[in-house]
Formats: structure tokens, C-alpha cells, sequence
């Protein structure tokens, strides 16, 4: 599913990073350029990623290959976010979990990361029902940042942020056309350009606001989308532009 990465970084892009590079997993350096990526994306190697420590979106497509990739991705990234297949590899592998919660014992000299799960993603975190966590979204969110020490941005209608400390906000942007395939590749390259903007060894306290604008600007964009025009995730993240 590289289409997924492939619109997270069109949405890092057009959201105000200012260089976005990309690496399909599975690529090599002599693999074709694949159509459909924005001539300012530049396709880099995992091993020239890794040395970058700059924000980092991770898990947006991937499947089983994004496993081998994270134990890299922790302790390397400045700035994470572990969206999708991540988040499924953290579920079910021990010693990927470790690895997160050592980032975040060590997020003064990496920096904040940031999950963001749909309910069934977060039901596997927690080891929950999806059922449950629709019950209190609130309280499922809250207990996922705390147990994990990241900021998570539980997805769907009024998504929920919530961090370490127990704070949390509901998004009030967005709408129903943010359920098609793809808008979340969006949300997770809008989030990671956001981040891309803070120090290095910034602290999650530093990235809430930052987040808290990335989740608004995302639902923003479909509120704002003109009601005859059909909406697709490519389109979302061309639109996506910080307000001045």
C-alpha cells in the first residue's frame, strides 16, 4: 500500500514542511521513481532517513515490513508519528513496546511522539474491544497516552487528543467525507509537518498546541470543501494550507 505513504508525504508537503523526503519500504535506490509523487518529494534510502532525526511519519502502508523498520525508527527520529501498521506491530510485538516507552524516557534528546490510532487500533494497544473504547473514548484515549507517554489522537467523530499528563481536547473539525480511504495517511503527514516546525528534544507539553492545530487544520480542510466536489484523500492533502 505505498499509496498510503504516498499521501502522507503530499500532506506533510502542502501542510508546511519545508523538505519532504520518502522511502517506500521495499524500494531500492535503483527502483523507479513511482508515478504520482510531487516532483518537490524526495525519495530517500532507510539508512539516509535514519541519519536525518527530523520529524518522522511512520506505518502509513507498510504491513509486515514496517516491524523491521521501528526498532530503527524509535531511538533515530526527532519528532514521530507512528500511525496504521505501526501501531499494529506496537500491539502485538513486547519488545517493540519496550522500545517505546525507552523514546519516551529518553524524549529530551529524540522528541515527542505522537500515535494515532481509529478505535480498533487502539483496541489492540490496550489489549480492549472496540466496543469499549467507543464507550469512553475519552477515557481509552487518556489511558493509552499515559501508558505509552505519547500524545495520541484517537480518530473519528470529535477525535480525541490526549497526553501524559491527563489533559485532553476533542476536535470539533471535520465530517463525514473524512471517512473515505486515505484521509488518515493525511492526517498523519499534516501532524508530521506541524512537528517538523518544533526544536530538536522538544518535549510533548511543546508539541500539544502544535498537534491540537495539525487535527483542526485536517477536519478544517473537508468543512470547507466545496459540496459539489468530490472529496478524495490526494485532493485533501493538496488542500491543506496553515492559515495565515
Amino acid at each position: 500500500m505505498e499509496g498510503a505513504a504516498m499521501l502522507a508525504a503530499s500532506a506533510a508537503l502542502h501542510a508546511g514542511a519545508g523538505r519532504v523526503m520518502l522511502h517506500l519500504l521495499g524500494s531500492s535506490c535503483t527502483s523507479p521513481r513511482p508515478g504520482g509523487i510531487a516532483a518537490d518529494i524526495m525519495l530517500r534510502s532507510l539508512e539516509a532517513m535514519r541519519a536525518l532525526r527530523g520529524s518522522l511519519v511512520c506505518g502509513c502502508g507498510g504491513g509486515s515490513l514496517v516491524s523491521d523498520v521501528i526498532p530503527q525508527a524509535l531511538p533515530h527520529a526527532g519528532s514521530l508519528v507512528l500511525d496504521a501498521d505501526a501501531l499494529n506491530a506496537i500491539a502485538a510485538q513486547a519488545a517493540v513496546q519496550t522500545a517505546l516507552l525507552q523514546r519516551a524516557a529518553q524524549a529530551s534528546a529524540t522528541g515527542p511522539t505522537v500515535l494515532t490510532p481509529h478505535p480498533l487500533e487502539l483496541a489492540r494497544l490496550l489489549g480492549s474491544s472496540t466496543a469499549q473504547i467507543q464507550r469512553d473514548r475519552i477515557g481509552a484515549a487518556r489511558q493509552a497516552a499515559q501508558q505509552w507517554q505519547c500524545l495520541v489522537v484517537l480518530k473519528g467523530s470529535g477525535s480525541v487528543i490526549a497526553a501524559p499528563d491527563g489533559r485532553y481536547a476533542i476536535n470539533h473539525s471535520g465530517n463525514a467525507r473524512l471517512s473515505i480511504g486515505g484521509t488518515g495517511d493525511v492526517l498523519a503527514g499534516c501532524i508530521g509537518a506541524h512537528l517538523a516546525a518544533l526544536p530538536p528534544g522538544s518535549s510533548w507539553a511543546e508539541a500539544w498546541q502544535p498537534l491540537l492545530h495539525a487535527v483542526w487544520l485536517h477536519g478544517h480542510a473537508a468543512d470547507i470543501w466545496p459540496p459539489a466536489r468530490m472529496l478524495t484523500a490526494s485532493r485533501l492533502a493538496r488542500s491543506l494550507q496553515r492559515p495565515g
